[in-house]
């Protein structure tokens, strides 16, 4: 990984030259087209609009702006994808918006297609284990969180006591990181949201309905 000393600009306080919010947004978009480790410090630099000095100033280095980006993304709103999921109606709706907003999400015109959490870190380079780490708990915990809401359901009679509540959320993770690859290969929004349509045929009807 390239590192650099921060230059004395950093230690004395000086102020950035360059709007960091809107570099920070286009180093996302530029990680979330072509990877993590396929995505160069002079690519960054270049869609940034700054320097390498620079960037080492503002955000460390590589793997750091990445994992800042990866923060930006997983969390756009006030609320985290977990928090969502334990606020739903109930398990299957909450899985159901999940992948219905997935395939609006992964299709959008004025972003990269697919998922920057499902395709981020492209490689298994030993360099990467923070970023691998990172990405990986941001799937874990979506995945928990809704195998929770699930053995909640269960519990309160929702779902039947014959549910897999496990087995229930490590499926529709699975498919929301397949919808992903297939958007990032073309396949539109009306296509995925079939899929989102035929993924929910496997959940059990919410009992309290």
């Amino acid at each position: 990984m390239e590192t650099l000393d921060p230059p004395a600009a950093k230690r004395l306080g000086r102020p950035l030259s360059f709007d960091r919010d809107k570099a920070l947004h286009a180093a996302l978009l530029q990680f979330w087209r072509t990877g993590y480790e396929t995505t160069s410090v002079a690519e960054l630099t270049h869609v940034m609009g700054i320097t390498a000095p620079s960037l080492y100033t503002a955000f460390g280095d590589k793997e750091s702006l990445f994992l800042e980006c990866l923060e930006k993304y997983a969390n756009p709103g006030p609320k985290t994808t977990p928090e969502l999921i334990a606020e739903a109606r109930s398990a299957r709706q909450a899985a159901q918006q999940l992948l219905e907003l997935s395939a609006r999400w992964f299709t959008q015109r004025d972003a990269p297609a697919g998922c920057l959490v499902a395709s981020g870190a492209s490689s298994g380079s030993v360099n990467s284990q923070r970023v691998r780490a990172a990405l990986k708990n941001i799937r874990d915990a979506n995945r928990k969180a809704l195998q929770k809401r699930a053995e909640r359901d269960i519990r309160e009679g929702r779902l039947p006591r014959t549910a897999n509540a496990q087995a229930l959320a490590s499926m529709t993770m699975a498919i929301v990181q397949g919808m992903s690859t297939l958007a990032r290969d073309g396949v539109g929004q009306k296509a995925l949201m079939d899929l989102a349509r035929t993924a929910m045929n496997a959940w059990p009807t919410d009992e309290s309905s």
